[in-house]
């Protein structure tokens, strides 16, 4: 008699873990289901491709379930060890050759909520990559590159590399353009070559506030930096509408400023040295 009422016990006390299990795992299946879908239709992606993301929690709950009944339960105690001690060897497998797979999957999600860039955006990843991202899914992201090329990127490295995002808030850019001129030539004409050139393209645009315009402040700045072992350092800032105009209004100016340079009388720098010639104490006696 007291055998069966600690059979009945055990045999409840399992229908009540497994029961509790099955709960969670469905509660969590709609929770994640929601996540991924909402997330699959910001990437415009098919959801049902990641559905293996519910059915593995819901596995892993399952599994939770019966190490405790099988823990709980004398009786049973003995062949849980020797089954989870198999399971555990080939989940541990499984996990590590999943490992990669799942953590892009979560930077992918994490790219979607947080939106440190989103689809045509111009960005740098690191110091390698650079272009226009041109897809976003779950696992990767799509960069193209100005010649045309496609960087696939696991969603994982991104993560974990400093993002430069030329149009988070707004594509308007300030562009430097430093030239070193000699240390003979005229500074302040120079400068105000620059500064003209600057002004006459069609992609230089205003940035100043109204009071700095009131002030009379310039609409294109050019400073000199400094000195170097060879050359006077001088830097225009230029505004334009975005990076793609910026790069083209930048090659447009050194040509430009060149040839104005070479029309004015005013030499660029160059790495100049003197060299001493000793004569020889031989010469001398010959």
């Amino acid at each position: 008699m007291n055998y069966m009422g600690t059979f009945w016990n055990d045999l409840l006390f399992a229908v009540i873990v497994m029961s509790i299990g099955v709960v969670i795992a469905r509660i969590l299946r709609i929770v994640i289901g929601r996540l991924v879908t909402g997330a699959s239709t910001k990437l415009k992606v098919d959801p049902t491709k990641y559905n293996f993301l519910k059915n593995a929690v819901e596995f892993i709950i399952y599994v939770i379930a019966l190490i405790v009944i099988f823990n709980s339960i004398p009786k049973l105690r003995a062949y849980g060890t020797a089954l989870f001690a198999g399971a555990g060897v080939l989940a541990a497998i499984v996990g590590f050759a999943s490992q990669s797979a799942f953590s892009n999957i979560v930077s992918g999600v994490f790219i979607v909520i947080f939106r440190p860039f989103s689809v045509g955006d111009r960005v740098q990843v690191g110091q390698l990559y650079t272009g226009d991202v041109e897809d976003i899914t779950l696992r990767h992201t799509v960069i193209k590159d100005f010649e045309n090329r496609r960087i696939v990127i696991p969603n994982a490295v991104i993560n974990n590399e400093t993002i430069i995002n030329s149009s988070l808030s707004h594509e308007k850019i300030c562009t430097f353009l430093e030239i070193g001129v000699s240390f003979d030539a005229d500074v302040d004409k120079a400068m105000s070559i620059m500064q003209e050139e600057a002004l006459n393209h069609p992609f230089c645009q205003d940035n100043r506030t109204f009071e700095e315009t009131a002030e009379g402040k310039p609409k294109v700045v050019v400073r000199m930096l400094g000195l170097t072992e060879t050359a006077v350092r001088l830097r225009a800032s230029i505004w334009a509408t975005n990076p793609s105009d910026a790069f083209e209004m930048r090659c447009d100016l050194f040509k430009s400023i060149k040839a104005r340079f070479d029309a004015e009388g005013i030499s660029l720098a160059f790495p100049q040295r003197v060299v001493y010639l000793r004569e020889s104490t031989t010469d001398k006696k010959s």
